[in-house]
């Protein structure tokens, strides 16, 4: 009985809040038990229970009181992915580092270069951005064939290729030890090449990578323009396709915009499946924050996470960096991370992202923060839950820009300048009342600030 409540939940939930917040945050959620008027919900997390707790909470206690009216408290609980086998569909980590048999991995970690433990498929965060690049890599890892050839991976600086890269050859190596995988960037393959060439031992090398049961060249827009390494990547690419062996690209551009390649090398490259990851969303940049955190076994404030997913967009590699040198501060001087710690930490990297703000700066950081769209913003409905998101905007837009208020007015869907001052009135009685409210309002401030 209680299976098919909560089911019913889950479905409503996904309905109200959209499938982008349901995959992101809830998801992951699954009913442990209900007893005495409980209900019992686990996450993986500590984050994400006060993620949920936070956002969510009040809406999960009224769905399950019309569900039962016996259910009086929902209790969030974290259980680690290892035990929620039972009850969800998280699945325990593999261990990756001891997976393939030691003469295989060494083998391959001679020619190529290490792989680090921590890119594995687990601790990969999945967003809309790159669940595409996910999921075939995923495909790749878990086929004992042949599925695209090549798989070829690409985006931007910091944005998961190598990660991704990674988290195949492990995963590939823990199922089947026996596969000889080789992973190394364009430019230690162009090493080796030359090197096998001054020292008339190209024999040895072609060996070496055409015997391979899986090939991954990572950054190979660094071979462009280098006419002899091309050549000979070109008949290790067709000697290993012609012997059904699994070959995984990455680079910063899409085959077709490779700059300095071969139109061949270039057609070669483009037959497979091409896989593009995209900039990251809040959303996603949120969950990396919270997984990096869980990884590290810190707790990071939700105010201070939601802080750093909107100020840090330019890569994972950057957020990553940012919240390692907040943590770092905390730790090396023994106090809590707080907002105004975290902006004194970052406050160079902060000052490098300062422009002017905007109100359509500010319409888009609050539908975003209150998870509405920013057509909401000059609409005429009326309900509360937009109502009052629209009310902060406009109020964040007298505080932070020098605009009148008839022109905020006009900004927010030709409203007269009599509704930003009632706006404006009743943002500032609602922060006198009310605790959680003005900080809400005060971490919009600090992101559209600094």
């Amino acid at each position: 009985m209680y299976r098919a409540q909560w089911d019913r939940i889950r479905g409503r939930l996904r309905d109200e809040f959209g499938e982008a917040a349901f995959k992101s945050w809830l998801n992951p959620l699954a009913l442990a038990e209900v007893r005495d008027g409980i209900a019992r919900i686990c996450v993986p997390t500590r984050f994400l229970r006060d993620w949920v707790i936070t956002h969510y909470g009040d809406r999960l206690r009224a769905l399950w009181g019309k569900e039962d009216a016996s259910i009086t408290e929902i209790d969030i609980i974290v259980l680690p992915s290892a035990m929620q086998a039972s009850v969800s569909p998280c699945k325990p980590a593999p261990i990756p580092a001891q997976a393939a048999s030691p003469d295989t991995a060494n083998a391959a970690d001679e020619i190529g270069a290490p792989l680090d433990p921590r890119y594995t498929f687990d601790n990969f965060v999945v967003g809309k951005p790159n669940e595409f690049a996910y999921a075939a890599a995923r495909r790749v890892a878990e086929s004992d064939t042949v599925s695209f050839n090549p798989l070829f991976l690409y985006g931007g600086v910091g944005l998961g290729k190598t990660h991704l890269m990674h988290a195949v050859a492990w995963h590939i190596r823990e199922r089947n030890p026996n596969r000889s995988v080789i992973y190394l960037s364009a430019e230690k393959f162009m090493y080796r090449f030359v090197r096998a060439l001054r020292y008339q031992d190209t024999m040895s090398f072609k060996e070496q990578f055409r015997s391979v049961d899986v090939l991954m060249i990572d950054d190979v827009q660094f071979i462009g323009g280098k006419d002899s390494t091309q050549e000979e990547f070109f008949h290790t690419f067709n000697s290993l396709v012609d012997q059904g062996r699994q070959i995984i690209i990455s680079a910063d551009k899409s085959p077709s915009d490779l700059q300095g390649m071969e139109e061949r090398l270039r057609s070669r490259l483009g037959c497979g499946l091409v896989a593009d990851i995209h900039a990251t969303s809040y959303e996603l940049r949120l969950g990396i924050i919270g997984s990096k955190a869980e990884q590290m076994g810190v707790n990071v404030p939700v105010k201070v996470a939601e802080f750093l997913a909107h100020k840090i967009t330019s890569n994972v590699r950057e957020l990553e960096g940012a919240l390692n040198r907040v943590v770092a501060h905390a730790q090396l001087v023994g106090r809590d991370i707080t907002l105004e710690s975290t902006q004194e930490v970052l406050h160079d990297l902060l000052r490098a992202n300062d422009r002017r703000i905007t109100i359509e700066e500010i319409q888009k950081r609050v539908a975003e923060h209150f998870n509405i769209r920013v057509a909401d913003m000059h609409s005429a409905r009326r309900a509360r839950q937009v109502a009052r998101p629209r009310q902060v905007a406009m109020y964040l837009a007298k505080q932070l820009t020098s605009r009148s208020l008839p022109e905020i007015g006009r900004k927010f869907g030709g409203r007269d300048h009599t509704t930003v001052m009632h706006a404006v009135k009743k943002v500032e009685e609602l922060r006198a009342g009310d605790s959680s409210f003005a900080e809400d309002v005060e971490l919009l401030r600090r992101m559209l600030e600094n």
